[in-house]
């Protein structure tokens, strides 16, 4: 091989290198390509928590505006909103309340029960079959200074002054453990434990325990067989309640569903009109009978009213 073709092939395999060198510069100046990720959706974490929150409400049908009574409810009446824990034999489905006729007048956001379709006022719905709601009147002194609140449970004491229809003057507890509906405007719970009058603003609730500090009559729950006992108590002295404590654990054992023993409540009703045998001296004396070989015989007491006599045969 002469030297022009050896010199020839040289000048090739130069520029070859040259052209090699110049392309790996090139290529190396160029960011290499990043592969990228999928691109998830966002989530927050304020939804997540929402998300997880609202899994584990509970469907509760409440009212979306003021129903009047005796109106049945419709489909625009009602709607389900979810709540933290549902209220115990509340409806969960607005199937249950449409159709259905409400009692009494019921305000925008009550959730509903079977209690919203029954029959009965408020107080009507604050006692027992067995019980009577009984207003008494009461000023600064006989309400206890105004702290008395519903759910206390009060003893009814009677003072009797000394005229001429009672003999002596005298004191006692006509009748025991008497529970508070209302004091006022302000009422307790009813039968199925649910507030008697509507939630109330912080401004209004204030208000209210205004009103209550100067209320002029209470609303007590009496024994049907004690009934008139308050009656005539009312009608023959003064009045005063007496707040028992709540250690007496009485509201819990009402709500528990106890009740007072018959032999409880007549023995207190067996004095029903023998107010004047209670007072602190003797009460009248049986006349004796003359002579010293007379046999005595039992008086037979003679009820008028209030007033007690005794009389021998």
């Amino acid at each position: 091989m002469n030297s022009r073709v050896t010199m020839a092939l040289a000048a090739i395999l130069l520029l070859g290198a040259i052209f090699v060198g110049y392309w790996g510069l090139v290529l190396s100046r160029q960011p290499a390509p990043v592969a990228q990720a999928p691109i998830a959706p966002a989530v927050s974490v304020e939804n997540t928590a929402a998300i997880a929150e609202d899994q584990t409400r509970q469907p509760v049908v409440v009212l979306l505006h003021d129903v009047p009574p005796f109106t049945a409810l419709t489909a625009a009446d009602v709607t389900v909103e979810k709540l933290r824990s549902a209220p115990a034999g509340s409806l969960s489905n607005v199937d249950q309340a449409i159709g259905r006729t409400p009692w009494r007048s019921l305000s925008a956001g009550t959730w509903l029960n079977d209690e919203s379709f029954s029959v009965g006022g408020t107080l009507a719905r604050m006692i027992r079959s067995d019980e009577r709601a009984l207003t008494v009147a009461v000023d600064e002194v006989i309400g206890a200074a105004g702290q008395l609140l519903p759910g206390d449970y009060v003893d009814v004491l009677l003072y009797l002054r000394q005229d001429a229809s009672n003999p002596q003057q005298s004191a006692q507890i006509v009748l025991p453990a008497m529970r508070v509906l209302g004091v006022g405007e302000q009422y307790g719970l009813t039968n199925d434990g649910q507030p008697a009058t509507p939630a109330l603003s912080t401004e209004d609730k204030l208000k209210q325990d205004q009103r209550r500090l100067a209320a002029r009559t209470v609303v007590l729950a009496v024994p049907q067989q004690l009934l008139n006992r308050l009656m005539l108590a009312t009608q023959a002295g003064t009045l005063r309640l007496a707040v028992r404590s709540s250690e007496e654990q009485r509201l819990a054992k009402y709500w528990a569903g106890e009740k007072q023993s018959s032999a409880h409540l007549d023995n207190a009703n067996s004095q029903l009109f023998q107010f004047t045998q209670l007072a602190m001296g003797s009460g009248p004396k049986t006349p004796s009978s003359s002579g010293a070989n007379a046999i005595a015989r039992p008086a037979v007491e003679i009820i008028r009213g209030n007033q007690l006599s005794q009389q021998n045969p």
